[in-house]
């Protein structure tokens, strides 16, 4: 499986590169705060969703999840390779890491 640091990702996110940051985490983490622009599909649901919501198999995508203890990241990689996806990357140490750099999150409204 490739990873991705920080770094890179900061790199990436920044000269343009079309990258899906995908979340592997449960809505509600999402919602207190994610990564810029980052979607979210649960790492139980990426075998039914990513038809739907990642069309293109061939687009750079990189999934993270809380820190390098979540193995959710890691299952949503490989369930990702299996259907097929061609450019995954996971960033292993996510948005613990994100946040300790002092790097933004973006959080969403609730919907009730």
């Amino acid at each position: 499986m490739r990873r991705i640091t920080r770094e890179e990702l900061k790199y990436a996110l920044g000269n343009g590169t079309k990258v899906t940051l995908v979340e592997a985490l449960p809505e509600k983490y999402w919602r207190d705060g994610h990564l810029p622009g980052a979607i979210q599909i649960d790492h139980t649901e990426v075998a039914d969703k990513a038809g739907a919501m990642l069309p293109d198999k061939g687009v750079r995508i990189v999934v993270y999840c809380a820190s390098t203890e979540c193995q959710n990241s890691a299952k949503a990689a490989r369930t990702l390779d299996a259907l097929g996806y061609t450019d995954v990357y996971e960033y292993v140490e996510g948005k613990k890491d994100w946040t300790e750099a002092g790097l933004p999150l973006e959080k969403e409204q609730s919907k009730d």
